[in-house]
């Protein structure tokens, strides 16, 4: 077309490239936005982008390669051109070419900031070198008692921390959670908060926990996030009483996330502790401005896990007297907890309820689950009555999944013939059956030994 775009359009087109993540190809349109436009010459934050990508992909060489070109333009390179050759060379393990790079600069009159050191002692660590990187740490400290720039000392702090999770220093990091002899160059609560990131980044939990002691030993509180990370993934990790611990620690004085209060709960049925589980359902409750509904709904599902029918029964009283609404999913899940320990005419019992109209209509949900329960309990007579009756009664169509808990049940009492039938009449009831369906009748027909049909 015989236009070329000024300087300012090609940098910015350059900048909107780089999120692609393709170093070699935004590389490439850069030389050809030169070679075609004399004169232009990509901005320094462009160079150090495109460097940080190369040095990402595990290719310093080439970002060195960027930094010749760059001073080669007219660039005068500064400590970032510097640190991030620095941190290129220390990924891949290469901390004496990072040295050499450091020197360099040295040399060249650029004075390194705290995240220079500070990735200086990741590539130490990377190699195991643990004098080298006390070493290095020294100057680190010292720098960081002289820096000015908050965010710079934060940023140098947090990759220290995250180098010492990664090798697994964790007696290292323990010396900096007691000691912290930083004069106060940092704030304490967020030194510590990023400890607790990079530790439980790693999955390291336990050790994580054991910040949180420190820091209430020296009078400060941890964030509401940190205890709920923590929480969240000693729970997840198979270990809810200690989660449940750190909680009463607290005197449960912090509202869980509601992700992590579901979690939590779950893990406490699974070990079967139902009174602990009450406890957390009590704290979630006890809080300002939470959907009752939905915290209820999340203890009866975890609820589900454990043969406890009385509990089920209790919580649903227990919401009937607070005067919050029981809708139809805190109904479905009693109605599928009862369901799971054989309990089906407690379910029944529900259902009725909510035909009558004492509590929320059923809904197709409803009606599934007690047709699923009914046939596990080989009450095969109410089961078709449901499905063929009383669903159209109320008009609640039954969907796909509804006839395939159906096929499933009529199959594993060894019905093949009731299911083929029920099966052969989906499509005249107008339900198309799915991929699960066709599953379940070819396993149930293999199963009867009908392998022709």
């Amino acid at each position: 077309s015989g236009f070329l775009p000024d300087h300012r359009t090609s940098n910015v087109l350059l900048s909107r490239l780089l999120p692609s993540r393709t170093p070699h190809r935004t590389w490439a349109c850069a030389l050809s936005l030169i070679q075609a436009n004399h004169g232009f010459v990509p901005s320094i934050v462009t160079y150090h982008r495109l460097m940080d990508h190369f040095c990402r992909f595990g290719q310093p060489q080439q970002a060195h390669i960027l930094f010749f070109d760059m001073k080669g333009r007219g660039h005068y390179p500064n400590v970032v051109s510097y640190t991030t050759l620095i941190n290129g060379y220390c990924l891949i393990g290469g901390i004496g070419d990072a040295r050499k790079v450091f020197d360099e600069m040295l040399d060249s009159g650029i004075a390194a900031n705290s995240l220079t050191y500070s990735v200086l002692v990741g590539g130490f660590l990377r190699k195991k070198d643990i004098e080298g990187a006390k070493g290095m740490m020294c100057q680190l400290w010292e720098k960081m008692r002289v820096e000015r720039e908050a965010s710079m000392k934060m940023a140098a702090f947090a990759n220290l921390v995250d180098s010492l999770c990664r090798g697994g220093f964790f007696n290292e990091l323990f010396r900096i959670a007691e000691e912290f002899a930083l004069g106060g160059s940092l704030c304490e609560e967020v030194a510590y908060g990023q400890m607790i990131d990079s530790l439980c980044k790693v999955g390291r939990y336990h050790v994580a926990a054991r910040i949180v002691y420190i820091m209430r030993k020296r009078g400060l509180v941890p964030s509401v996030a940190c205890y709920n990370y923590i929480i969240h993934g000693l729970s997840k990790d198979g270990d809810c009483m200690r989660a449940y611990q750190l909680l009463e620690e607290a005197k449960f004085g912090f509202l869980l996330s509601e992700h992590t209060y579901k979690v939590l709960v779950e893990a406490l049925c699974q070990v079967l502790d139902v009174d602990k589980a009450r406890k957390v359902l009590e704290h979630m409750l006890s809080r300002e401005g939470v959907n009752k509904n939905r915290i209820y709904n999340i203890y009866l599902r975890a609820l589900c896990i454990v043969n406890n029918p009385t509990e089920l029964l209790n919580v649903l009283v227990l919401i009937l007297q607070s005067q919050c609404h029981a809708d139809v999913i805190t109904l479905n899940t009693v109605i599928n907890g009862f369901c799971k320990v054989g309990r089906i005419d407690e379910a029944l019992t529900v259902l009725q309820d909510m035909l009558s109209g004492k509590f929320s209509a059923p809904n197709v949900v409803t009606f599934t689950t007690i047709i699923s329960g009914l046939l596990d309990t080989a009450r095969v007579d109410e089961a078709v009555e449901l499905l063929h009756k009383v669903m159209p009664e109320n008009g609640v169509r039954p969907s796909v999944a509804t006839y395939n808990a159906f096929l499933r049940g009529l199959f594993k009492l060894k019905r093949p013939n009731d299911a083929l039938r029920a099966f052969n009449n989906m499509a005249s009831n107008g339900i198309t059956a799915d991929s699960t369906t066709y599953t379940v009748v070819v396993d149930g027909l293999c199963e009867s030994n009908q392998i022709d049909e």
